[in-house]
């Protein structure tokens, strides 16, 4: 197998995931504002108003207005979430508890980096290749990966929110690679949606890997169970 120029890694789900679940740290931050939920509940109502919400594209906006723009788009979903298991009325400041639930997922806190990240990376830097970021996160990324003792791995981090577009679309791919001055069929890509990452990547000529932690493993091409066995 020839060695790419570049490496691509999806953020979320990837490279780091959330200790326990979303649905447990809304409870937890929920129960310092009085509100007792079901964490199992809540973790559906999210990963629901996740899948339904629109891609996190705000096009034309400063950088000020782009990260109020981000807000309110998390906002939503939290309110949706909230509001389908029906507690959002026992809130007395649900302003209040999402700006210090917006701020915890921008600290180190709630993630935790998978076990075989660090070998990898490690490995694929001691070989000269460079490593980037493709993510439909917002602009806490920088902040975060940089708290897990991750951003000194990459050259580049590329997110929907400033490019304008989410994976699988190609658009953010081909403004991944254009900072690396990278034909598509010099770079691999690897993440956990076998839609935004594998299809993405692969519809516009990039070796794409699919990451599946959790599921049975099947026949499909280039899927892995981890990222030891990237490569």
């Amino acid at each position: 197998m020839t060695q790419p120029k570049v490496i691509f890694f999806d953020a979320v789900g990837t490279l780091f995931g959330v200790k326990g679940s979303v649905g447990e740290v809304y409870h937890q931050i929920a129960l310092n504002f009085g509100v007792k939920t079901n964490p199992t509940d809540l973790n559906i109502a999210f990963l629901n108003s996740f899948k339904t919400a629109p891609p996190p594209i705000f096009t034309n906006a400063s950088l000020p207005e782009l990260s109020q723009q981000e807000y309110n788009w998390w906002y939503a979903i939290a309110k949706s979430t909230f509001t389908q298991v029906g507690v959002l009325e026992q809130f007395n400041n649900f302003d209040a508890f999402f700006a210090e639930l917006y701020h915890y997922f921008a600290t180190e806190q709630p993630w935790y980096i998978y076990p075989d990240v660090l070998p990898t990376l490690q490995k694929w830097q001691k070989r000269g290749v460079e490593l980037g970021i493709i993510s439909n996160f917002d602009t806490r990324i920088e902040q975060v990966i940089e708290l897990l003792n991750l951003k000194t791995f990459f050259k580049t981090t590329t997110i929907s929110s400033l490019v304008g577009a989410a994976k699988p679309d190609p658009k953010i791919f081909l403004t991944a690679l254009s900072k690396h001055n990278c034909l598509p069929q010099q770079a691999w890509h690897i993440g956990d949606s076998f839609t935004e990452d594998y299809q993405g990547a692969n519809q516009i000529g990039m070796k794409a890997f699919w990451l599946n932690r959790s599921e049975e493993l099947s026949v499909r091409k280039n899927q892995l169970p981890n990222l030891n066995r990237l490569g």
